[in-house]
């Protein structure tokens, strides 16, 4: 194969994976919680979600007396189909549709809290705040802008919570995360028909720092307002790109790319209506906006092999829920949320093609003891039925192979989870020592 022709099948494969490395950063995972997603995830920020509030906000956790863990288990089951449509070229529209790209997942989650004293709390949240498995048809009409999408992220969030007095409560803490994409398409190279191309990867991962902070205010009994932050975490993504072909092994190799996640501020608000009922609210703010575009640089040559113009809107998330004591040792909630997502038609690619979703939920808490809870919630996602547009023209762009289609997406999700608590609170921290001289 002449350099010419090594050099076109290398740049179609950059270009190809970068189409697809923009998915990654417009989902994240926001199943943190049974209680809270029982509720579409109102009032969080203000506690609605146990022990694993410390995930929207650390200050939660001076709400939870003595030592407590929570463990949450989700099952994600995304349904997406991509449908090709009229404008996609000719030499590709026959090798069909998608199929259901959607792949299901279980995320696990947890969050553990410690009190020092009446003034003193330590945590530990985990879970994983972005991810992403989709996998269409191997031949299909946009296998150059994808075949396959994961991408991998796991959280360590310490906190230490402070009470300053009875209605005021403060905390902060690292934010842990590690980072793994794996990305598979198909890779255009002349005189080979479309669907006999090879696939081509493109893998790295970063581990990365951020912080989290926040604050609860309590200024009556029965209601509790909740803010917290989520800081960006950069990423240096180290990684590789590999090619199917022995003649262009060469032209592979090791590249690294900088991504910032987004920040994230969330607001809740629980009030109490009676002894048994209470009202939640919740607000957040995921500012994607701030990934802007992205290089990918060739560690050999040291300059970028291509930009990803990610270039998403800030998302915005309003929810409200209600809960309702039925039993002494049971609790029923339901909630509705929408979300205003950050990828339109404008930045829309195959991968996941996201778009705005309106989410129903229901959920139940039985206290099996005064020990132990069981937890267990059930959501639907409602998406917008929306357009994906790939080729000349557009962001994502793989050697001008026009692809047009239709999506049709919905999500059903599964939580089930516990609550134990390991013993009674700590007594009250003593009264300073006062000397008199």
């Amino acid at each position: 194969m002449g350099g010419t022709m090594r050099a076109v099948v290398l740049a179609a494969s950059v270009a190809a994976f970068g189409a697809g490395e923009a998915r990654a950063g417009a989902f994240g995972i926001r199943e943190q919680s049974t209680q809270a997603q029982g509720l579409s995830f109102a009032g969080a920020a203000a506690g609605s979600g146990g022990v694993s509030s410390i995930f929207w906000n650390p200050a939660t956790i001076t709400m939870n007396p003595g030592f407590v863990a929570e463990q949450n288990l989700t099952y994600i089951g995304l349904s997406s189909e991509i449908r090709t449509a009229p404008g996609t070229n000719p030499g590709f529209a026959g090798l069909g549709n998608a199929g259901d790209i959607g792949q299901g997942a279980v995320v696990p989650a947890g969050a553990t809290s410690y009190q020092l004293n009446d003034r003193l709390w330590l945590g530990l949240s985990t879970g994983a705040p972005f991810g992403l498995v989709t996998k269409p048809n191997q031949v299909w009409a946009g296998e150059v802008y994808g075949r396959s999408s994961r991408i991998f992220t796991l959280a360590f969030n310490p906190v230490i919570g402070f009470k300053v007095n009875e209605w005021l409560s403060l905390a902060a803490g690292p934010n842990i995360e590690y980072f793994r994409l794996t990305l598979r398409q198909a890779l255009p190279i002349p005189g080979i028909a479309p669907s006999l191309y090879p696939s081509g990867f493109l893998k790295g991962e970063s581990w990365g720092v951020g912080f989290t902070a926040g604050a609860t205010l309590t200024p009556r009994d029965g209601t509790v307002i909740g803010i917290g932050y989520r800081s960006s975490v950069h990423h240096d993504i180290e990684g590789s790109i590999g090619v199917p072909l022995v003649a262009l092994a060469p032209l592979a190799g090791q590249v690294h790319a900088k991504l910032n996640t987004p920040d994230k501020l969330s607001v809740g608000l629980v009030q109490a209506i009676s002894p048994v009922a209470r009202v939640d609210l919740g607000f957040e703010w995921d500012q994607w906006s701030r990934l802007g575009t992205v290089g990918i640089v060739s560690n050999r040559l040291g300059v970028p092999v291509n930009n990803l113009p990610l270039n998403y809107k800030d998302g915005y998330t309003y929810s409200i829920g209600a809960e309702y004591d039925a039993a002494p040792n049971l609790t029923l909630r339901t909630g509705f949320a929408y979300e205003s997502s950050p990828i339109d038609f404008r930045n829309r690619s195959v991968r996941l093609p996201d778009g705005d979703r309106y989410i129903a939920s229901v959920g139940a808490s039985y206290r099996w003891n005064e020990r132990l809870t069981l937890n267990l919630a059930y959501s639907h996602f409602f998406l917008d039925r929306s357009r994906v547009l790939a080729g000349i023209g557009r962001d994502y762009n793989v050697g001008n192979i026009a692809f047009a289609g239709v999506v049709d997406s919905s999500a059903d999700i599964v939580s089930v989870g516990f609550r134990y608590v390991f013993g009674a609170p700590p007594p009250a921290a003593p009264a300073p020592l006062v000397r008199k001289y």
